[in-house]
């Protein structure tokens, strides 16, 4: 008898660390991700664009594999042209993801603006659906970079995207349905390039997480250059079916800027 209750102690003391375990470690964040391969065009040459697309773990080039797309679009002059079909299936080590070739043919701010279908993620028992954007300003026109798309969930940025330094604060704002999104956390991570990872002290700083206030504002400061994904992230108010039982959807507005390294002045 003793050796049984000595054993059954064990037990659970292992089952209490295995809990402990899964609630300490820390969530990982996923990212649609629409990278071009400019942030700016300025010359003819510069014009054909390669867009990457992919669902990915940004910091750490981690990958997922993402459908193809539900939506993809490229906002000109406000106005969308739906270019799903121009869309060519690669692969990404042993990942499905898309990319897209678009020639920038006239001066203007394009946006770049995917829906992907909706991704079952049992970790965390939910639906995601990362509505994402990214801007490329052509020619020296950068117009309407303020102004809302009119998508499910977006960011609208409050600092012009095609002019940011590493070390600017950057300022946007949480659209849901058009409206402010108040309190809400926005998760934020650095992506250093193809078949490059990020170091972090601490797994805990992958991630940055600010929160709006209440008219659905954040800010923060990238300290190093490259590209940098804002995820807003609020609960959609209908649920999907998954295995015949109802299931929350988390709804992602996912914008991507570019921030350029600041270069020292040159002697005359």
């Amino acid at each position: 008898m003793p050796q049984l209750i000595s054993t059954f102690r064990c037990l659970m003391a292992l089952m209490t660390l295995t809990v402990f375990l899964g609630l300490a470690a820390p969530a990982v964040a996923h990212f649609g991700m629409v990278i071009p391969s400019a942030p700016t065009v300025m010359e003819t040459a510069e014009s054909e664009l390669n867009v990457e697309i992919k669902f990915w773990h940004p910091f750490e080039n981690q990958g997922m594999n993402l459908d193809k797309p539900k939506s993809f679009q490229v906002f000109a002059a406000g106005q969308p042209t739906d270019v799903l079909a121009n869309l060519k299936p690669a692969k990404q080590g042993e990942f499905s993801t898309w990319t897209l070739s678009y020639k920038t043919s006239r001066p203007g701010l394009y946006a770049f603006v995917m829906e992907p279908q909706p991704y079952w993620e049992p970790e965390e028992d939910c639906f995601i659906i990362h509505y994402t954007k990214a801007y490329v300003d052509a020619f020296g026109d950068d117009e309407g970079w303020n102004e809302p798309l009119g998508l499910k969930t977006e960011i609208v940025p409050l600092a012009k995207p095609g002019g940011q330094y590493a070390g600017n604060v950057f300022t946007g704002r949480v659209l849901l349905d058009g409206k402010p999104v108040a309190n809400g956390e926005v998760e934020i991570e650095w992506y250093p390039g193809p078949d490059l990872a990020g170091e972090a002290p601490y797994e805990s700083m992958i991630t940055q997480v600010v929160l709006t206030d209440e008219a659905g504002i954040f800010s923060y400061a990238p300290p190093a250059a490259g590209w940098w994904g804002f995820a807003a992230l609020n609960t959609a108010d209908y649920q999907l079916a998954q295995d015949g039982t109802d299931k929350d959807v988390e709804l992602g507005a996912v914008l991507w800027v570019y921030f350029h390294q600041f270069k020292p002045a040159v002697k005359k």
